[in-house]
């Protein structure tokens, strides 16, 4: 019989809804028997023991909140019966050890990437298309229709073909509810001119001028470590030349990031060109040669310590810290132990999680630098009247995340059991083997964008409600939580998780066969459908206060 509620942790004092359960209903769970006050939807909690008001709840086993009201065992957990609470965090010397899990079965395997001269192996080989401020996102999109349809890259040829059978409908007098979506071609590769060239991507921004100098320089760090990144083979830069983040100083951005980078690199300046039409007809047959020379750059073996996975969820829900985020963190633990480098970000969606954190630190420096960040991070959205608390979307809330401590420690779980080997502020690069903690907002695109910068390769992105969010040069994988939005939004997601919730398979076998998918999408092998579709979402962060 398929089990129908779970306790996550032996100190909780809520279970977990895996199905629908009905008021009244009596649930037996580990001997006790628990009758229901309300009807419990699937994902969400209902309490094990009788709560008085101002008692501490429990999940994962830590403090996640406080009951507002008495509470009946059997109660439903909900916004007006609970409150986020989370229990204070500091430095404490701790003998941190950590058991490996069992790599044998990956040991010698290998994937096949593009090596560059500073020794890091990319998955993908991108050409990419910076603008140094927002005045030039118009050339860049005239740039990239251009590219994009002759050199076989565009995606939106059946949504073309879609409009032109409406306007034929539409003149011929012919009901248009009957004109059919033409189905999306898979074959990504089929048509391109440039075979090793996985994509020519567009960092269309709204920086670089009009704001404090401070914006343009984070800016600057940023794009700079995009035009780094071992995913991308080349890079064309289009400057307007009067704003605040000047050529020049993004220049110096990428010399501290790399002082021997030597990707092709191409700089146009519309202030001092001849016209609009030279300055994109310039670029256009620039970046073609280089096109060109980056193209004979082919896929060879690299060892798995090679890769280095961002860990992300988004649009969660109740079954996010029960199947896929558990499933992630075990990928963490076996890239950990094959040598490899896992970041974990999103900082808002650490709350109530930072003290395991702390405690599994390595290096004290590191560990009081995560504290600063996170008090900083909380103080300035306390002072515009936010906070953490005020995490959770209303989608969340709505499957099963009441509090963000909930939220927050079921998405720390992507991270794994593994040592913190480092602590990494906004664009600062992983250099360590090892899991990193990366400052970003728990905000997806500014999240993603962020891990891209610290040198992500593949972005595993968890969600349980779906979203169709990619990054530009980071290819970005979906693992759903649950087989339901697998099966109604099959074209965003690549791995289903659902079956751990089913009872069908063990977090260890399922982080093991998303460890197998990240292997062939590293070698190409499989394309993710977030690049499929060229979900290619960057938001630069400008350190205030996201969530």
């Amino acid at each position: 019989m398929k089990q129908r509620v779970l306790k996550v942790h032996p100190k909780d004092n809520v279970l977990v809804a895996l199905t629908d359960l009905k008021k009244g209903e009596p649930i037996t769970y580990e001997g006790q028997e628990f009758i229901l006050q309300d009807d419990i939807r699937a994902k969400h909690k209902f309490f094990t023991v009788d709560l008085s008001k101002g008692d501490k709840i429990y999940m994962y086993g830590v403090l996640v909140g406080t009951a507002q009201v008495d509470i009946p065992k059997g109660g439903w957990m909900n916004t007006d019966n609970t409150k986020h609470a989370a229990e204070p965090y500091q430095y404490r010397a701790t003998d941190f050890q950590w058991t490996a899990p069992d790599v044998s079965r990956f040991r010698n395997r290998t994937f096949n990437g593009y090596h560059r001269s500073d020794g890091r192996v990319g998955t993908a080989n991108y050409w990419l298309f910076i603008p140094t401020v927002f005045c030039e996102n118009r050339n860049l999109d005239v740039i990239r229709e251009a590219l994009h349809n002759e050199l076989g890259y565009a995606v939106t040829d059946k949504y073309k073909r879609y409009t032109h059978q409406l306007i034929e409908a539409l003149q011929n007098g012919t009901d248009i509810e009957q004109v059919n979506l033409f189905e999306p071609d898979h074959r990504p590769a089929a048509n391109r001119v440039f075979k090793n060239i996985d994509g020519i991507k567009f960092l269309n921004h709204q920086g670089g001028c009009g704001g404090t100098r401070q914006d343009a320089g984070i800016l600057g760090k940023l794009l700079a470590s995009y035009a780094n990144h071992p995913n991308v083979a080349g890079v064309t830069v289009l400057s307007l030349g009067c704003q605040n983040l000047q050529t020049n100083d993004f220049l110096g951005e990428l010399k501290s990031f790399n002082p021997h980078f030597d990707k092709p690199l191409f700089i146009f300046e519309q202030q001092q060109s001849q016209s609009e039409e030279q300055l994109i007809a310039d670029a256009i047959k620039k970046t073609f040669e280089g096109l060109i020379e980056a193209n004979k750059l082919e896929r060879k073996p690299a060892a798995l310590d090679q890769l280095c996975i961002g860990v992300k969820c988004g649009g969660s829900d109740g079954f996010s810290g029960i199947s896929a985020n558990p499933a992630v963190g075990y990928l963490s633990d076996l890239v950990v132990a094959l040598g490899g480098k896992i970041l974990l970000a999103e900082f808002p969606e650490l709350c109530g999680a930072e003290q395991n954190l702390i405690d599994r630190t390595t290096d004290e420096g590191a560990a009081r630098k995560f504290i600063r960040l996170m008090s900083t991070y909380s103080e300035q959205a306390e002072k515009v009247g936010s906070g953490f608390h005020m995490n959770p979307s209303p989608g969340n809330i709505k499957d099963g995340l009441i509090t963000d401590a909930i939220k927050s420690n079921g998405a720390a779980l992507k991270g794994g059991t593994s040592p913190v080997i480092d602590v990494l502020d906004y664009t600062e690069q992983a250099t360590k083997p090892g899991l990193s903690l990366v400052c970003t907002p728990g905000n997806d695109v500014e999240a993603t964008t962020g891990k891209a910068a610290s040198g992500a390769t593949l972005i595993l992105f968890t969600t349980g409600l779906g979203t169709p969010t990619g990054n530009p040069v980071c290819p970005t994988i979906k693992v759903s939580t649950n087989s339901n939005l697998t099966k109604r939004m099959n074209d965003i997601i690549d791995i289903d998780c659902g079956p751990v919730v089913e009872g069908e398979k063990t977090i260890q076998q399922m982080g093991e066969e998303i460890l197998e998918y990240c292997i062939r999408a590293a070698s190409g092998e499989v394309i993710p459908k977030a690049v499929l579709l060229n979900q290619d979402d960057f938001i630069p962060w400008k350190r205030g206060v996201s969530l």
